[in-house]
C-alpha cells in the first residue's frame, strides 16, 4: 500500500513538474509579481514583524521581490538551510547578498543560523509546494522538509502554501501519516481555502 502511494505521488510530480518546465521566464515574472501583490495584501503579512519565506528556484512560484520588499520594510526574514537529515534549520536574510548557493540548487542565507524551532517564532510562514488537494493535503518534492516544519507549527502559526494556478487539484492527492494536511494556498490568481479547517 506504502509502496503505491509513493509510485502515484511520484507520477503526479512528474506531471507537475513537467507542466512548470513549459512556463517561460516572461510568464514565470509575471506571476511571481502577482503573487507578491496577493500577498503584500494578507493581513498577516502587512502586520507582521518576522516572516518565514523560500528562496524560489527555477520555476518555482517566484518569491524573490517579496523577500527583498519584506527585508525593506523592516520585517526579518527567516529562510530555510537544509540540514543533511533533511530539516531545516533557519537563517536571517541581510540581502540579496547575504546568499549562496547550496546544494540541490538552493540559495540559503550565509551567516549564523537559528535553529529548527525559530519558525515557530515567525508570525507567518511561506511554504513551498508542487500541488495542494481540496482536502488540505500538500505535494512537496518528497524530501519530507516542510512536513517536519508543519507538525512543528502544530497549525499555531499561519502558514501559507505558494502555488501556480492549476496546481490546486480536484483530485485527492495520496495521503500518508506524516503529511501534515494544510488550510491556505496562495496562487496568482489569489487566496484559496482548503481542507477542513
Amino acid at each position: 500500500m506504502a509502496t503505491s502511494i509513493r509510485e502515484a505521488k511520484r507520477a503526479l510530480r512528474t506531471r507537475i513538474a513537467a507542466n512548470r518546465a513549459a512556463l517561460d521566464a516572461t510568464a514565470l515574472s509575471a506571476r511571481a509579481r502577482s503573487l507578491r501583490d496577493i500577498l503584500h495584501e494578507v493581513p498577516e503579512i502587512a502586520s507582521a514583524e518576522r516572516v518565514a519565506a523560500y528562496v524560489s528556484v527555477g520555476d518555482e512560484p517566484g518569491t524573490g521581490q517579496l523577500i527583498d520588499d519584506l527585508y525593506e520594510r523592516g520585517i526579518e526574514v527567516l529562510l530555510p538551510v537544509l540540514m543533511p537529515d533533511f530539516d531545516l534549520d533557519w537563517g536571517i536574510y541581510r540581502g540579496p547578498t547575504s546568499l549562496a548557493s547550496a546544494p540541490r540548487g538552493l540559495l540559503e542565507p550565509t551567516g549564523p543560523t537559528t535553529g529548527p524551532e525559530a519558525v515557530r517564532e515567525a508570525d507567518v510562514v511561506l511554504v513551498p509546494a508542487l500541488a495542494v488537494d481540496r482536502r488540505g493535503t500538500r505535494l512537496g518534492k518528497g524530501g519530507g522538509c516542510y512536513d517536519r516544519v508543519l507538525a512543528r507549527l502544530s497549525g499555531r502559526v499561519p502558514a501559507f502554501i505558494l502555488l501556480h494556478d492549476g496546481e490546486i487539484l480536484d483530485m485527492p492527492i495520496p495521503h500518508e501519516p506524516h503529511d501534515v494536511r494544510v488550510s491556505t494556498a496562495v496562487t496568482p490568481s489569489g487566496i484559496h481555502h482548503v481542507g477542513d479547517h
